[in-house]
């Protein structure tokens, strides 16, 4: 049995390791005891980002992001992801993990820090048209492939499936966030959503796409096991695109992708448990925790062994 443990922690510590390149966003969480954030409780948001399904939703959101050429450009000029890609990546899981699972002032910091990232980065694609990434329309393909990427990713590899009703609650949900950036359109639906990311007209294949794919392919991830895993969540990813953005992207998918995929996904569960800022947030708002959810420590050192505050 503490053979099997060790087997459990070292996989999930191997895991969470590429995304605590950043300060832990909900590190002062437990000031805000009783604020349930922007969801709280009961919440689907806190349901489906809160499984490891949520990973194969990350890589699969950064795609469908790529496939925008604005967008993109936006990010090959102006970010550092190739320098600093495990610093990108565990910003913008900091920016989720804040605004699903934070207190209010939490959320409103997370959402500033991105506004004010988002102010200086101008510029014209290589297709001649301007972008702005505080632009609604822009800022909604960012925000819209996020929500579309983790409903996909749990509706595939999560533990169970959403009913159509929990799917439109999801979104609707989401589509709160994406206000406090002023994005638009947001659609309030999950077929309303998927239809707006299949068949949007932007999208279109470019030079910023290409090096985009390349890089989501092969990042610098560390030791051949987590490469491995990388490697097989991604083509999970791509099998749950849209036929049109495959084509855009230039990925295929592989027939036996679905099933690999679930198969890590529920290893990955089976080790980690659910995310350990769920743990904390149900924490803060005086919730009942349940006995099978969770494997992973706090993510702060403040709540003693029975996971109340100490």
């Amino acid at each position: 049995m503490k053979t099997l443990d060790l087997v459990r922690r070292r996989m999930a510590l191997a895991a969470s390791r590429p995304f605590g390149y950043t300060r832990y966003p909900l590190e002062n969480t437990l000031e805000y005891r009783g604020d349930p954030g922007l969801f709280g409780p009961g919440s689907v948001s806190w349901k489906v980002i809160g499984d490891v399904s949520s990973l194969v939703g990350g890589i699969r959101a950064l795609l469908v992001q790529a496939a925008h050429p604005e967008v993109v450009a936006g990010v090959a000029d102006h970010s550092r992801y190739r320098e600093d890609p495990l610093g990108r990546l565990s910003r913008t899981s900091a920016y989720v993990t804040a605004t699903t699972f934070g207190a209010l002032p939490e959320v409103d910091e997370a959402v500033e820090r991105v506004r004010r990232a988002h102010r200086p980065i101008r510029g014209r694609s290589h297709r001649g048209r301007g972008y702005s990434a505080d632009a609604p329309d822009l800022s909604a393909w960012v925000h819209n492939a996020l929500t579309d990427s983790f409903l996909a990713a749990y509706q595939y590899f999560g533990p169970g499936t959403l009913t159509p009703a929990e799917a439109d609650h999801f979104v609707a949900e989401q589509a709160r966030i994406g206000r406090l950036l002023d994005a638009a359109p947001l659609p309030v639906t999950a077929r309303e959503l998927g239809d707006w990311i299949a068949e949007h007209p932007g999208i279109a294949p470019s030079p910023g796409m290409e090096a985009a794919v390349d890089f989501l392919t092969s990042p610098p991830l560390g030791g051949i096991g987590l490469r491995v895993g990388y490697r097989v969540l991604q083509a999970g990813a791509i099998a749950t695109l849209p036929e049109s953005l495959r084509k855009v992207l230039g990925v295929r998918s592989n027939d036996r992708a679905i099933d690999v995929a679930k198969a890590v996904v529920s290893t990955l569960r089976w080790s980690m448990g659910s995310s350990p800022s769920w743990h904390l947030a149900l924490i803060r708002t005086d919730s009942p925790v349940p006995d099978d959810l969770f494997r992973q420590p706090l993510p702060i050192g403040r709540a003693g062994a029975t996971g109340r505050p100490a």
